[in-house]
């Protein structure tokens, strides 16, 4: 489908994003409803429509949403829904009414607050955002089209919003929209194809992300779904290890060409923590690669120093030490906790990924936001192998124990 399609949906989340819309939808809903669950009854019709009104403007994006939707889907992705596990089907509502349901039947008797409302909406928009990076591939250049992108995020989480970070750039939406469970995964082959051509400070962006959250995701695989037959997992992730083995490389990659004095760009310990996270996500699979083993060795003397800096400490947080099924479900978490307190993290997914490095949420808020985190999944387990386990877990003896085998395995 030709660039049309991906502007017919970036022109309506501009107005919805970039004004007042937002906020006067909200105000008007918390001004006059009796109570949370009233105002979320409008809200569900609003979100399910896709329709919408306030500061001067209509919008009706439905026709449009569902085109991109459907070319989204024919691809491989759902990235607006979520897959029932038990039921083993797609959601038929997007994450977004799921999420407000769950909310109006906890918090439905509630006074209507504006701060729980406005990151309802934020975080609908977050996933229109999603499903518009994937559709970057419609325009001529998808670069810029994931630059436009970039600047509707800067709009979803500045002065108009409701204070959530959800990323920190256009390339971790695709990872997002991406990290459900999908029985078909032919997507990931293509769009793997299609980042490969975009420029490289882009593929630079997508890696970062990917290595670390492919760190994290793996790591709990190992852990509580493979019962740590690394075998089992290869297996199991056939869609996985070229995304990792890509993310690594770019990674190293851009270590390799970053200069002694670079000032633009992440920083050299930013690259090498998210080198290392990809790294304890299989690093045998991942050294046995020559090449890329034989240019690890060459940067030694630049790692090194950075990877020791990298040991998990109990009272501090790390990235290493999160483990977790699929990088959605932490986001997802992280509003449900902020709606059932009405009141925003000030960490985003990306700042999870990384410790002292990089992020712009605090250490300890970062490590508040994943033990919560690990509290939630706790109390809703899901089955895995016949048994009752959190999908997210904070363990720094654990971090601590993948850290100490990722450097042996380094070393041998």
């Amino acid at each position: 489908m030709p660039a049309p399609r991906f502007d017919a949906l970036a022109g309506p989340l501009e107005t919805l994003l970039s004004g007042d819309l937002r906020r006067e939808y909200v105000d008007h809903l918390a001004g006059t409803s009796a109570t949370l669950g009233d105002a979320l009854g409008p809200l569900r019709l609003a979100m399910r429509t896709h329709a919408w009104a306030g500061g001067g403007h209509r919008l009706a994006m439905a026709r449009v949403v569902q085109a991109a939707d459907a070319a989204t889907r024919d691809e491989g992705f759902h990235a607006l829904n979520d897959w029932d596990g038990v039921a083993d089907h797609v959601n038929v509502d997007i994450i977004p009414v799921d999420v407000l349901d769950f909310v109006r039947r906890v918090r439905g008797h509630d006074r209507p607050d504006a701060g729980t409302l406005a990151i309802l909406v934020d975080y609908y928009a977050f996933h229109l955002l999603s499903l518009l990076a994937l559709r970057a591939w419609d325009t001529a250049d998808p670069g810029a089209a994931l630059g436009r992108v970039g600047g509707l995020l800067d709009h979803l989480q500045g002065p108009h919003g409701s204070g959530q970070p959800f990323v920190s750039d256009p390339e971790t939406l695709l990872l997002i929209a991406t990290s459900h469970y999908e029985p078909d995964e032919r997507g990931y082959v293509s769009l793997l194809h299609q980042v490969r051509a975009l420029p490289y400070e882009r593929q630079r962006a997508v890696a970062l992300g990917h290595a670390a959250s492919m760190g994290a995701h793996l790591r709990f695989g190992f852990h509580a779904t493979y019962a740590r037959s690394t075998d089992a997992m290869r297996d199991d992730n056939v869609a996985d290890y070229p995304w990792l083995h890509y993310a690594a490389d770019i990674v190293l990659q851009a270590i390799e060409r970053q200069d002694d004095d670079a000032t633009d760009g992440p920083s050299r310990s930013v690259l090498a923590e998210a080198l290392f996270g990809s790294l304890t996500a299989d690093a045998a699979s991942l050294l046995d690669a020559g090449p890329f083993r034989e240019r690890l060795a060459a940067q030694s003397s630049r790692l090194q120093p950075r990877f020791d800096a990298l040991e998990p400490q109990v009272d501090a947080y790390s990235p290493l030490s999160l483990f977790f099924n699929f990088s959605h479900n932490v986001l997802k978490g992280t509003i449900v906790d902020a709606l059932l307190r009405g009141d925003p993290w000030t960490v985003s997914f990306n700042d999870l990924l990384t410790g002292p490095s990089g992020g712009a949420g605090s250490l300890a808020s970062r490590q508040a936001l994943a033990l919560t985190l690990m509290g939630h999944a706790r109390r809703h387990p899901q089955r895995i192998r016949g048994r009752l386990m959190p999908a997210i877990v904070y363990d720094p003896a654990a971090g601590h124990a993948v850290y100490r085998d990722t450097m042996s395995r380094l070393r041998r």
